[in-house]
């Protein structure tokens, strides 16, 4: 049996496979979200647009949908935070980051979702990618005259200072 694209570590076809096909609605927001990744994997383009909110599905760009999930290799999807979207709410948001490879380069979408229930049924609305942060080192650079930090007893200004 083959495991769910979605990382659930379930059977696909116990976990998103009934959601996509129509023999199951999502009952929450992160499992619409869950799904969505999985009709990615399997360019399940028309899921994907039925599962998009109905003000949003005229403005729906299949050819390009299609493209991208075809010709990405998709590696994994995490689920970083769930607000609401419980099977009693009517909103949701969830932030996950998909993992992919498109034009042999590994990416990844990072974005934070936002679901509405109309009728019962889950939508996706919208999302705000969340950019990339920049990595900052907390530890101060020695100075010319402190200890050099390779442990060689000289100054900093003999020793690695000259090497950069």
């Amino acid at each position: 049996m083959e495991l769910c694209p979605c990382g659930s570590k379930k059977q696909y076809n116990k976990c998103c496979q009934p959601i996509i096909k129509g023999e199951e609605t999502a009952q929450t927001a992160e499992q619409l979200m869950r799904s969505r990744y999985s009709a990615h994997v399997k360019h399940e383009i028309d899921y994907i647009r039925k599962s998009c909110h109905p003000d949003k599905q005229k403005d729906f760009d299949r050819k390009a949908t299609q493209k991208f999930a075809t010709k990405s290799i998709w590696s994994g999807l995490e689920i970083k935070e769930t607000v609401d979207g419980e099977i009693d709410d009517v909103t949701g948001q969830v932030e996950f980051i998909a993992h992919f490879k498109y034009k042999n380069i590994t990416q990844y979408m990072h974005e934070n979702s936002n679901f509405e229930k109309i009728d019962g049924i889950w939508y996706y609305v919208d999302g705000e990618s969340i950019p990339i942060k920049q990595v900052v080192h907390a530890t101060k650079s020695p100075g010319r005259n402190d200890p050099c930090p390779c442990g060689s007893g000289k100054k900093f200004k003999k020793c690695c200072i000259n090497k950069e």
